[in-house]
């Protein structure tokens, strides 16, 4: 989808270029004379705009044909990209600028006050940019990794210059500022385990299914080796509950998959127990009458 719209832009952006050159717009372009806004010189600041525009896209595209496996890799992908679009918007002022015949030297020397004044004003982006830097170069996340901040989990889509945007598993997007990338409890790094907890009748005679769990627990782990690492394990008696005994299973699984294999294995050990002759009990209540 998101190629597909590249792709798109792309072509109305070079459509739109290739239009304004038949057109004549793409004479004189360094013609220097008084500053004008005729319709060829309209033309011209359109014709800059589109074609920056459409190699801004052209770039992207390219990019978005690679699907490199390592993080770090991604992760350079990603920040080329953001920092392709920064360009394009810089190439567009100063090419717009230099159109308007804009005494460009002039600008550049005051940039040192405009600077000075940006960066009072603009603190926090600056406070971004640096610790979007220093997040790059100590590789704390990449693109890719499944972290936590702030109370949000998600994944890592893309780390920009000022920002870094995650992903959860419903879908949603969150946008955070680099600077607020603290407490950052990477996931990716280590395995994790998913628990099921399952629920038994008191009647069941439990030392004749402890005997039975490994031969299940192989079979469930043999049908989903693409889930999970290793065999999973029975712990054994979680809890003595008011109508059941709660038996407590985890398996070894990665991170993207702790909520899937959970119910993976709390479907196979359903399906598993009923198979063995035992069912999930229900809630009961005794009535003694004296």
């Amino acid at each position: 989808m998101k190629r597909a719209k590249l792709i798109v832009k792309l072509v109305v952006f070079a459509a739109v270029a290739a239009v304004l050159l038949v057109l004549g717009c793409g004479e004189k372009l360094t013609q220097s004379k008084a500053i004008s806004l005729g319709w060829m010189d309209i033309g011209r600041i359109l014709l800059v705009i589109f074609a920056t525009l459409a190699a801004e896209h052209l770039i992207l595209l390219i990019l978005s044909f690679f699907t490199p496996k390592s993080h770090r890799v991604r992760t350079g992908f990603s920040l080329i990209s953001n920092v392709i679009r920064y360009a394009a918007v810089i190439v567009i002022l100063i090419g717009v600028l230099t159109l308007l015949k804009v005494d460009m030297p002039t600008i550049l020397a005051g940039l040192g006050i405009v600077a000075l004044v940006v960066g009072f004003a603009a603190e926090s982006l600056i406070t971004d940019v640096v610790t979007g830097f220093f997040i790059l170069m100590d590789n704390q996340y990449n693109v890719g990794d499944i972290i936590e901040v702030g109370g949000f989990r998600g994944t890592v889509s893309e780390i920009g210059i000022r920002t870094t945007s995650l992903v959860d598993m419903g879908g949603n997007v969150k946008i955070i500022n680099n600077s607020e990338m603290k407490n950052i409890l990477n996931r990716s790094d280590i395995s994790s385990k998913a628990v099921a907890d399952f629920y038994i009748p008191y009647e069941t005679d439990l030392a004749a299914l402890e005997a039975q769990i490994p031969a299940l627990l192989q079979e469930i782990y043999d049908a989903h080796t693409d889930v999970f690492k290793e065999v999973p394990q029975y712990l054994g008696v979680q809890e003595l509950a008011a109508s059941a005994v709660t038996l407590r299973f985890i398996a070894e699984v990665g991170e993207s998959d702790i909520y899937s294999g959970a119910r993976l294995l709390n479907h196979d050990l359903f399906l598993g127990f009923r198979k063995l002759g035992v069912e999930c009990p229900f809630q009961q209540v005794d009535v003694h009458n004296k």
